[in-house]
């Protein structure tokens, strides 16, 4: 089992590297386990790596767990 947070894709630059905002903060993220990932996707987040997309309600959800446990803050 691994552990990996939702995050928002902004903007996809070269080299299947894209920024990715989780919490507020931007961070640098490999799309290699996700080549289909577009700019305003939502990705799960592990290691560094976008593991998958999924849809924006389960990001908020999931999200809203994690700011409840104190892991991180939402805008």
């Amino acid at each position: 089992m691994c552990l990996a947070i939702p995050g928002k894709v902004i903007k996809i630059k070269e080299n299947d590297i894209a920024d990715v905002e989780i919490g507020g903060i931007v961070r640098e993220v490999g799309l290699h386990l996700a080549p289909e990932t577009k700019e305003g996707d939502y990705v799960l987040v592990h290691a560094g790596y976008a593991i998958q997309t999924i849809d924006e309600e389960a990001a908020r959800e999931t999200l809203k767990l994690w700011e409840e446990l104190g892991i991180v803050e939402t805008p």
